[in-house]
């Protein structure tokens, strides 16, 4: 009876193995059917692969990217350097070095690039944007024109669009447009009124209308202006952008050509996508270190294809989504 009962007992076992892993698969065989009715309906992209660097030189602490030409530029930060990648991920070269001097950084931060292929590159501790050559050579720091004192202190995100550099200052809490020849051309300090000021504005990006987008992290929404600089709303999850945010501590910012804006949600470790009325339309990521998960992810890029690039600082990577 004893062996009778164990044969029983482990059968059962057996069988109730069977039926889980048999529900396993067909759970992931849903999963990737949602994926793929979500890319066809429009939905959330669909994740590629990492980039992070060699062996010998991971990414540590990267916070932006940017893809310029036909290189990937990954601000390593705790590396006090520029990482650069071929679009498969593959490490090509890297420049800078910790300093303070020409081609040196303190804290390599925001990173963009103009129609020429040079490279700017914010650094938040100096307040200087240092411009490079697509091969890292150092040419000059971005002068602002009829500059009586430093005019930018604490340069956080970059973008140009149009021949114009796009800059927050955290430090300041305010961000600033210039034309490439460093004449200011608009500065930003409110939101809806004058007395709604932005806080410890992180990103920043621009529409192909020209409409700007701004990541105002200290006030855990994203405000939109027209491409004069007046304001249009707040995103922050909720109707009318008047609601208790969702969003905490919003970082990089991105646009694509369906007008779908993507922010990064620092300390929800989510990336949401918005449509051009504000409205949430999905979420993906969440806490964790594999595929399709993030652990403090900041930067945030959109290149010529629609391929998103998400600088993911803890788990030491880019993700990359198409």
């Amino acid at each position: 009876m004893k062996k009778k009962t164990v044969y029983i007992w482990m059968g059962t076992i057996v069988g109730l193995t069977v039926i889980l892993f048999t529900a396993i698969y067909f759970l992931n065989l849903q999963n990737k059917a949602n994926k793929v009715a979500d890319v066809v309906k429009g939905g959330p992209p669909t994740f590629s692969h990492f980039i992070q660097g060699d062996f010998k030189s991971p990414l540590d602490k990267p916070m932006d990217v940017a893809k310029i030409g036909e290189y990937v530029y990954v601000t390593d930060t705790n590396h006090k350097q520029v990482q650069v990648f071929d679009s498969s991920g593959t490490p090509i070269f890297k420049f800078g070095k910790e300093g303070e001097g020409q081609g040196e950084f303190k804290f390599p931060y925001g990173i963009t690039g103009d129609k020429n292929g040079n490279v700017y590159v914010a650094d938040l501790y100096t307040g200087k944007i240092s411009i490079f050559s697509k091969k890292g050579k150092f040419i000059k720091y971005f002068e602002v024109k009829d500059n009586k004192e430093q005019k930018i202190k604490g340069p956080g995100g970059l973008r140009i669009f149009k021949d114009k550099l796009y800059v927050t200052d955290i430090e300041q809490a305010k961000v600033m447009i210039f034309s490439l020849d460093g004449t200011e051309k608009l500065e930003i300090t409110t939101a809806a009124d004058k007395e709604d000021l932005l806080n410890a504005p992180n990103a920043v990006t621009v529409d192909d209308d020209g409409n700007l987008y701004v990541a105002d992290s200290g006030n855990q929404r994203v405000v939109v202006y027209d491409k004069k600089g007046k304001f249009k709303r707040i995103i922050n999850g909720t109707k009318d952008g008047k609601g208790e945010t969702i969003l905490v501590n919003p970082r990089g910012l991105a646009v694509n050509a369906k007008g779908t804006l993507f922010i990064v949600d620092n300390m929800t470790h989510f990336v949401y996508g918005f449509d051009q009325k504000g409205k949430k339309i999905y979420q993906f990521g969440g806490l964790g270190s594999e595929n399709e998960q993030f652990f403090l992810p900041n930067g945030l890029w959109i290149d010529e294809k629609s391929q998103l690039y998400i600088t993911d600082t803890f788990n030491q990577r880019v993700a990359v989504y198409y």
